[in-house]
């Protein structure tokens, strides 16, 4: 689910902000300390607090004196229907519960260095404390795991949010950006078309979740109709997308769980 693994970035040269430090491994944390040797960190910036992405933050934070910056805790920026289903549906895959920034950051707060500025956008969907960093200088944008080049990102309920997540990609194609820097992989290098790609597939996957809803089915009927060719080892991942669209359709008066949003409840259209 990370490729080859999380990317860590560093961004400035005589005083520097480290992005996304990762899991708490030895190794990796040695490498980044060694990276910004004689440098001032202004700022530990996180994206999300997944345990491939902010374990690492605080023993960083310790080591070299430098503030934990994020939206908030894992479970901050939550929609109220999320936080309604928190108890009910499951969910929480990777989820690094114990994260708590220094210091909270939302959309347009900033932190700056020399030739440098980093500018927080609230970009939930993938996760509800997700930011994504502008770097203007750079024409560049920190994405963390909302858009990737080399895959779709997931999208569990309830710490993930279809709706949320459409409204992310909106915001970061208007951005002014040449290329965006994610969380796994490699550059997207040209972000307005890869936005607009991962939208189309969201929308064609729901017609297809739609086209199942005929007659009541559960989350797993729908699976098998509409991810016909995905691994044994994805079809949990697999779920955890269909119920994120099911609630969405929910949300927009397309589709309702009978009797109610449950695990192993039916789904039918409106």
């Amino acid at each position: 689910m990370t490729n080859e693994g999380t990317n860590s970035y560093i961004v400035g040269t005589d005083d520097v902000a480290i992005i996304d430090p990762g899991p708490a491994d030895a190794g990796h944390m040695a490498a980044i300390v060694d990276a910004v040797a004689g440098r001032r960190v202004r700022g530990i910036l996180v994206t999300h607090a997944h345990l491939d992405h902010s374990p690492a933050a605080a023993p960083l934070a310790a080591r070299l004196d430098a503030p934990v910056m994020a939206f908030g805790p894992a479970d901050a920026g939550r929609s109220p229907t999320m936080q309604g289903l928190s108890n009910t549906i499951g969910g929480g895959e990777g989820v690094d519960a114990a994260f708590r920034p220094d210091v909270l950051m939302s959309s347009g707060d900033m932190l700056t260095g020399q030739g440098w500025t980093l500018r927080g956008h609230h970009t939930p969907g993938h996760m509800a404390n997700h930011l994504s960093f502008e770097w203007p200088e750079r024409r560049a944008v920190f994405t963390g795991d909302t858009v990737m080049d080399w895959a779709s990102t997931l999208i569990s309920p309830p710490d993930g949010d279809l709706g949320q997540f459409m409204r992310s990609l909106d915001l970061l194609e208007r951005l002014d950006a040449d290329r965006f820097l994610p969380g796994h992989g490699d550059p997207v290098l040209c972000p307005e078309a890869r936005c607009r790609e991962l939208r189309t597939h969201r929308l064609s996957r729901e017609a297809s979740i739609l086209g199942c809803l005929d007659q009541p089915r559960t989350v797993e009927n729908i699976v098998a109709a509409v991810y016909t060719e995905v691994p044994a080892a994805l079809v949990q991942a697999a779920g955890r997308n269909v119920l994120a669209h099911l609630v969405h359709l929910n949300e927009t008066d397309r589709a309702r769980a009978v009797p109610s949003i449950a695990p192993g409840c039916r789904w039918v259209r409106r």
